[in-house]
């Protein structure tokens, strides 16, 4: 349902902007970078928080970048990553699918200003195995998403990153 989701999202808008469906899982950074022959930063993986105030938020980064969580705790305060049962429910997507199309239930969408490094990014379709090409401004404007900056600067956009489980230094 949740690639469905998705497909429904593009279908309402009228948009013609191809799945992208591959034998292969992308469920990681690492993964998808491999499959779709790119370097890992045009990866737009999708984060999922619970901030302090209760609101979850839903964040793209490119997928080479990490949270800077003195940035994270300026622009939202503390939160923490859901669970992955919680991800599943709030975004009706599933790990490693997480994407800003076709949500569940609508959740504030945020971007991080290291997507802007790219004319086209490419994040999930909603199933672990898919994926769009796409502009960030295009997926900005389609999500209604807010530009932050709270990744750390990317030195090493060959490697595959880590993330912190928490934004609470």
């Amino acid at each position: 349902m949740s690639l469905q989701s998705v497909r429904d999202f593009f279908a309402s808008r009228q948009l013609d902007i191809p799945i992208i469906e591959l034998e292969v899982s992308t469920a990681t950074v690492a993964l998808a970078a491999e499959a779709h022959g790119v370097e890992p930063g045009r990866i737009a993986k999708t984060l999922s928080f619970r901030l302090n105030s209760g609101e979850v938020i839903i964040l793209v980064t490119r997928g080479d970048a990490r949270i800077d969580n003195r940035k994270f705790k300026e622009a939202f305060g503390k939160g923490k990553m859901l669970a992955v049962e919680e991800v599943v429910e709030l975004t009706g997507h599933p790990v490693g699918g997480v994407c800003p199309f076709g949500l569940a239930q609508p959740l504030p969408v945020y971007m991080d200003a290291s997507l802007r490094d790219f004319d086209e990014v490419l994040p999930a379709a909603g199933a672990i195995h898919s994926a769009v090409r796409i502009s960030p401004a295009l997926m900005a404007e389609l999500t209604d998403a807010r530009w932050v900056d709270v990744c750390q600067p990317s030195a090493d956009s060959g490697s595959a990153s880590t993330l912190s489980a928490t934004a609470t230094s």
